[in-house]
């Protein structure tokens, strides 16, 4: 693979991730529901397919080995989403303190779970998790490209997403309750039904991007840095994507580049010359991060009822 290709491959991948996980978060707060704990849900996905794979035998074949753990990330992601919706929705508890507190426990719970796995098979706990080789079953090539499965997930994910919100009866209603939750009340629609949905929809695409974003690696998660602050990345892709899908994606291969350059700069003509710290690098995408919320932040357009929790006796 030359070097464009190795850039390309590495953008799109990136991309793929905070795609999907932005996404995710458009339509929990496209209800009514801020989720700060994507970041959290990523990690529980990421672990969910992860040991999903690691009891999955090579030999049961590369649909098996690519359908079941994605199965089982969105299942975690929304059983784990389900924890926000519970807390924000049921008991109108502060969203931004709830999401918070899932990313806290996310990595926490995978340590336990993990430990307590490997303690028992191993015989000692390890920081990582091994699985199968998994990333000839989730990459093909294109004209010398390596393309990730995660990358056609995404692209189709975002049409359907766009069809959804713009094009249904079910978009229309859940924007409805992100923008004005009594009158959507007034005419009939369950507040509280549809930001479950928005919730447990953004779960499952969280554990889609959390386990997209070990599937490129070969053997092993060291879950004990969850998945690197990927979910906080996300929310800044679909804050300056301003909660729409085409936008969203346009903003994910901004940010997927970014990311790219901080991790493979030594192969980009220009930049591998130059004598810096490695260090700087990595930071590149976290200080883009921050200008792009710095220009963006006054002309965002969120939807206004999102994080208010909607009582219905005050209508």
């Amino acid at each position: 693979m030359d070097n464009l290709s190795l850039i390309i491959s590495y953008t799109l991948v990136y991309t793929c991730v905070l795609g999907v996980v932005a996404l995710g978060g458009m339509f929990s707060e496209r209800s009514g529901v801020i989720n700060l704990g994507l970041e959290g849900t990523m990690v529980m996905g990421a672990l969910g397919g992860a040991l999903a794979l690691r009891y999955i035998p090579v030999s049961a074949g590369g649909f098996v080995v690519v359908v079941i753990p994605i199965i089982v990330s969105m299942v975690v992601g929304a059983i784990y989403s389900l924890l926000l919706a519970v807390a924000s929705v049921t008991f109108k508890a502060d969203q931004t303190i709830t999401g918070t507190a899932l990313n806290i426990l996310a990595p926490a719970l995978a340590t336990v779970i993990v430990k307590a796995i490997t303690l028992k098979e191993e015989g000692k706990a390890t920081p990582y998790l091994y699985y199968v080789d998994s990333h000839d079953f989730y990459t093909f090539n294109i004209f010398g490209i390596e393309i990730n499965w995660f990358i056609l997930i995404t692209i189709v994910l975002i049409v359907l997403a766009y069809f959804i919100l713009y094009k249904t009866r079910f978009g229309m209603r859940l924007m409805a309750c992100g923008e004005h939750p009594s009158a959507a009340d007034s005419v009939g629609i369950n507040v509280q039904k549809m930001r479950y949905t928005g919730v447990i929809i953004s779960g499952i695409l969280g554990g889609i991007g959390g386990f997209a974003y070990i599937a490129s690696k070969t053997t092993s998660w060291p879950f004990n840095v969850g998945v690197a602050g990927f979910g906080f990345l996300a929310l800044a892709v679909m804050i300056f994507g301003q909660w729409k899908p085409i936008r969203i994606f346009l903003s994910g291969l901004l940010f997927g580049f970014f990311l790219t350059v901080a991790q493979v700069y030594n192969v980009i003509p220009g930049l591998k010359e130059l004598s810096i710290n490695p260090q700087w690098y990595k930071i590149i995408p976290y200080v883009v991060c921050l200008i792009v919320l710095a220009f963006t932040s006054k002309t965002s357009k969120a939807p206004k009822a999102e994080g208010i929790p909607y009582d219905k006796a005050r209508r």
